[in-house]
């Protein structure tokens, strides 16, 4: 929920599929419960927890305890910029502010007790529909015990075996604007909607 007429259209859409999807967007202490309650399967937070770019674990345990300390509501984002060639950190404030938390095995590991499952943009390679970043998504698999779902750059279903293979299967991907429904030519959703049945058989 990054804009006005956001929240109705979120709230619309829990209506149509209770507990089925996640929302993000705003999250923080005092709504988080208001949106599970509304529908929501999953809140997501990031830059609740950075205030001026900075980590906050005072934040991050408001959250939860709104959420009756239930981890398995909880998604954290750790959407991020490159800073070097082995060197993500977390960015906020639609990925304009580089925050003080390298993504690294000590960052991951931190995090993991307070959440169900990460969700990662690669923000220098989000929109652009030029590939993913594999190395990112590497050192994900190899950090992360939990799920992760990893976005940006996501074009075709070539795309999704190759974060299958370089993950074993850990990190899942998210593909948006390549998408045909979101107006995209790169591939079409029900060919997506079939490669993950795939996986699951």
């Amino acid at each position: 929920m990054l804009g006005p007429g956001n929240e109705e259209a979120a709230r619309e859409a829990l209506r149509a599929w209770p507990d089925g999807l996640q929302v993000g967007g705003g999250i923080n202490d005092k709504n988080a419960k208001e949106w599970i309650e509304a529908g929501a399967n999953k809140v997501i937070i990031t830059s609740f927890l950075f205030p001026d770019g900075k980590f906050s674990q005072e934040r991050l345990d408001a959250v939860l305890n709104a959420l009756g300390n239930d981890k398995e509501r909880l998604v954290i984002d750790l959407s991020c910029r490159r800073r070097g060639e082995d060197s993500w950190f977390v960015a906020m404030n639609k990925w304009q502010t580089i925050t003080d938390m390298e993504i690294n095995q000590e960052s991951i590991q931190k995090l993991e007790p307070y959440c169900s499952e990460f969700l990662i943009h690669a923000a220098d390679n989000e929109g652009l529909q030029k590939g993913i970043d594999e190395r990112l998504v590497e050192k994900l698999a190899q950090w992360a015990s939990i799920p992760v779902t990893y976005a940006g750059g996501g074009r075709n279903l070539e795309d999704l075996e190759t974060v299958k293979r370089l993950s074993s299967g850990k990190v899942h991907l998210t593909i948006g604007s390549a998408l045909d429904c979101f107006g995209g030519s790169g591939v079409k959703l029900d060919d997506c909607t079939r490669w993950n049945r795939a996986q699951a058989s």
